[in-house]
């Protein structure tokens, strides 16, 4: 665990690639308790997971969390709409900024902070096929300089090799 207390769980890593992030916030999820053990065990997928606003609560839909095996009886629906827990004043601006912008909430990261299970959501709004490979550019020249500054003593980056 982390000094401050947070202990990921499972990441979106397809998010950051697929969507461009706008805001983010920070909500804790209604879990059952076989949920959280499977949690602690690091068993959740967050792949096609996607937050919904219905009515006055904020709802995470499509989040795969593994069945815990000792909990036989009591284990729920592994891909049940689960409530996320956040300020009335959040659900509100997430509602308006997803109806009105076309924005979408996706989840970015499960992790446990103080021993409670929270989520890392993000307003996003889908990348162009462009926009993604400008970011490919971008990082394939920052690795051309990194390469060149690392590489600075001549002939290739081959250091110690004198004739």
């Amino acid at each position: 665990m982390a000094e401050d207390g947070i202990k990921n769980i499972a990441r979106n890593r397809r998010a950051r690639h697929e969507y461009e992030v706008i805001e983010t916030f920070e909500a804790g999820i209604a879990l059952v308790g076989p949920e959280v053990k499977s949690l602690r065990a690091g068993r959740a997928n967050l792949g096609d997971a996607y937050g919904v606003v219905r009515g006055n609560a904020c709802w995470l839909e499509k989040l795969h969390i593994s069945p815990y095996e000792p909990a036989t009886r009591e284990n729920p629906e592994p891909q049940r709409p689960r409530q996320l827990l956040l300020h009335r004043r959040e659900i509100r601006k997430i509602y308006s900024r997803v109806a009105e912008r076309g924005l979408t909430l996706i989840p970015l990261s499960l992790y446990f902070k103080h021993g409670l299970a929270k989520v890392e959501l993000a307003l996003v709004r889908g990348k162009r096929v462009r926009d993604k490979r400008e970011d490919i550019k971008r990082r394939d020249a920052d690795r051309e300089a990194d390469r060149a500054m690392r590489g600075r003593g001549g002939a290739g980056g081959r250091r110690g090799r004198g004739g």
